[in-house]
């Protein structure tokens, strides 16, 4: 039980360190109850604010930006209002696109490296119809272009398999919608996997329309 317990602090720690270095160079973000597309339940808020405007693309990222490689950067904050620690498994959040009744296209998202590769090489966006949603583009392994980049997009990804209780996590996700950005307002952010730490329990499913973020 001594060594469990020494594990989930240390899990604890290294999110928040994760979490913190999320935030260097950027603004806080705003409250979670503040930014119209949010859900929430069982003491865990998630929101997403989407970057679907070129000109707040370069002040945040600078002039090499997702935008400019027809990616959608959505930025997603957990705040965790519980004194229990919560796992987030990454992998499993999808963007979901398409109309409300529609079939939807289940979109996953990109790594920075993936982001980076886009904006380097346009050519390798896949067409947003199709179910090919990844990097097709084939790069050297060490391409320096598409490795300086990559260090200068980290900082901005969500990073963190861990909520640490009564805390803020916050990052960009990327999401390769081939600079149609008027699919956003039909998108939906899904995130099935979320669960309680202690006893391994899982959270109810969190689903963010995004078209309450958009100005008409």
């Amino acid at each position: 039980m001594r060594q469990a317990s020494l594990i989930l602090g240390l899990l604890i720690l290294a999110a928040s360190g994760r979490a913190q270095s999320t935030q260097q160079g950027q603004p806080a973000p705003a409250p979670t109850e503040t930014i119209p597309a949010h859900d929430h339940h069982e003491g865990l808020t998630v929101s997403a604010e989407p970057c679907v405007d070129v000109a707040k693309a370069e002040q945040i990222f600078g002039r090499q930006n997702p935008y400019k490689g027809g990616i959608l950067a959505l930025e997603v904050t957990f705040h965790n209002e519980t004194p229990q620690p919560m796992r987030l498994t990454m992998n499993s959040i999808r963007l979901e696109i398409g109309a409300a009744g529609e079939v939807r296209d289940k979109v996953e998202s990109l790594t920075p490296r993936q982001v980076a590769r886009l904006i380097i090489y346009p050519g390798g966006s896949p067409d947003v119809t199709t179910k090919r949603r990844l990097p097709t583009v084939n790069t050297p392994t060490h391409d320096k272009k598409v490795d300086k980049l990559t260090e200068e997009l980290r900082p901005f990804a969500l990073d963190a398999d861990v909520i640490p209780p009564m805390a803020t996590i916050h990052g960009y996700l990327f999401f390769d919608v081939d600079h149609d950005f008027a699919l956003v307002p039909d998108a939906m952010l899904y995130i099935p996997d979320i669960k309680i730490v202690a006893g391994n329990k899982p959270l109810m499913f969190f689903e963010i329309p995004l078209a309450s973020t958009i100005q008409h």
